[in-house]
C-alpha cells in the first residue's frame, strides 16, 4: 500500500434549493392565494476520523466532494427536501487546511470524532411567506443560497507515540521489525525506508505504545533535501525520540557530528523538536568495531544528561531494556500534570542511563 500525507481536495456544500412560485387554484375556491413552499436547505459537509484509514490514499483518485443540494419548494405549500450532509472520512491525525489562506480548520485526532466544516446553503422562502394585507398575490421568491465552497489541503501526521530518527542505514527499520509486526523493507543502501512505518511495541505485560520509524533524513532536511520536510512533520506529534546513531562513520566524519547534524535539522523544523525528550540509540552493538567504541560513547552522552543504550537488534542484546525505559519515560510524561509538560519527565534531554 502507498502512503499518501498530503493532498488538495475541492469541496463544496450543497446549494439551497429555490422557493416556489404557486398560486391555489381549485374549483369552487375563488381567490386561493398563494402557496408557493420554501426550498430545501443545501446539505453540509462534515470530516469524520476513522480508525480503519492510515493514509489519504482515497483522495488521490477523487478530489472533487459536492454534498447534496436541497430541493426546490413546490405548490400546496409543499416545501423542498433538505440536501444530505456529506461525510468524507478521514484517518487520524489529519490537519484540514483553507489551501488559499492556510488558515488551519480542523485538527482530527480521536476516531469517531467529526466536524463541521462547510455549512450548506439555506433554501429560498416560497411566494406564501410574502403574503400580506396589502399584498395578496406576492409574484415574489427566493433562490436558495449557494453553499459553502473552498479548496482544502489535508495533512496526515502519523499518530505515535515514539518516533525513530537519525541518518539513513542508522538501524531504525532493523529495530521497529525487532520490537513489533511491522515489516519496512531493510538493506544495506540509504533511504530504504521511502515511508513512514508504524509498530505496536509490547512491553510490561499487555502494555503498549506506538513506534514511527521515519524515513533518514540528512543534511538540509528541514529546506527540503533528501526526504526532507514530507516526513519531518511525523515527529511533531511523538511524545519522545529515539535518535538512533551508528557508530561507524565514513572517513572524515564523527558520531558525535552525525548526532548534531540530526538535531539541528530537527530544531530548524521546529524548535519544539529540538525540546523534545530524547533517548539515544547507539545500534549495531554486535559488531567487532562498533563494541568497542561503545564504551567511549555511553560515556561521551551520559556526560550530557542522555539516557543512552547500546544495543543489536539483530541479536536482540538491549533490545528489551530499551524497550522498558521507552515505556517508563511515556508512563512519566502521561501521568505528569497538563499545566507542567517537563513534570514527571526525565530532562527534556533525559536522564544519564
Amino acid at each position: 500500500m502507498h502512503f499518501v500525507d498530503e493532498v488538495k481536495i475541492h469541496v463544496k456544500a450543497g446549494d439551497g434549493g429555490r422557493g416556489c412560485l404557486s398560486f391555489r387554484r381549485e374549483k369552487f375556491i375563488p381567490k386561493g392565494g398563494p402557496d408557493g413552499g420554501d426550498g430545501g436547505d443545501g446539505g453540509d459537509v462534515v470530516f469524520e476520523v476513522d480508525s480503519n484509514l492510515s493514509t489519504l490514499m482515497d483522495f488521490r483518485y477523487k478530489v472533487h466532494y459536492k454534498a447534496e443540494r436541497g430541493g426546490h419548494g413546490m405548490g400546496k405549500n409543499r416545501h423542498g427536501k433538505s440536501g444530505e450532509t456529506l461525510v468524507i472520512r478521514v484517518p487520524p491525525g489529519t490537519l484540514v487546511y483553507d489551501a488559499d489562506t492556510d488558515e488551519l480548520l480542523a485538527d482530527l485526532t480521536t476516531p469517531g470524532e467529526r466536524r463541521l466544516l462547510l455549512r450548506g446553503g439555506m433554501g429560498g422562502r416560497g411566494n406564501a411567506r410574502f403574503a400580506t394585507s396589502t399584498n395578496r398575490a406576492p409574484r415574489h421568491t427566493q433562490p436558495g443560497i449557494p453553499g459553502e465552497e473552498r479548496t482544502l489541503r489535508l495533512e496526515l501526521k502519523l499518530l505515535a507515540d515514539v518516533g525513530l530518527v537519525g541518518l539513513p542505514n542508522a538501524g531504525k527499520s532493523t529495530l521497529i521489525a525487532a520490537v513489533s509486526a511491522a515489516r519496512p523493507k531493510i538493506a544495506d543502501y540509504p533511504f530504504t525506508t521511502l515511508v513512514p512505518n508504524l509498530g505496536v511495541v509490547r512491553y510490561g505485560g499487555f502494555k503498549t505504545f506506538v513506534m514511527a520509524d521515519i524515513p533518514g533524513l540528512i543534511e538540509g532536511a528541514a529546506e527540503g533535501h533528501g526526504l526532507g520536510t514530507r516526513f519531518l512533520r511525523h515527529v511533531e506529534r511523538t511524545d519522545l525520540i529515539l535518535h538512533l546513531l551508528d557508530l561507524l562513520t565514513p572517513e572524515g566524519q564523527t558520531p558525535e557530528e552525525h548526532f548534531a547534524l540530526i538535531n539541528r535539522e530537527l530544531s530548524r523544523y521546529s524548535p519544539e523538536l529540538a525540546h523534545k525528550p530524547q533517548l539515544v540509540v547507539l545500534t549495531k552493538a554486535d559488531v567487532t568495531e562498533v563494541k568497542n567504541l561503545v564504551p567511549r560513547y555511553l560515556e561521551y552522552f551520559r556526560a550530557r544528561d542522555y539516557q543512552v543504550f547500546a544495543i543489536s537488534a539483530v541479536t536482540g542484546e538491549g533490545v528489551a531494556d530499551l524497550v522498558r525505559a521507552v515505556g517508563r519515560e511515556l508512563e512519566a510524561r502521561r501521568s505528569a500534570p497538563e499545566d507542567d509538560p517537563d513534570a514527571g519527565s526525565l530532562d527534556s534531554n533525559s536522564a544519564p542511563g
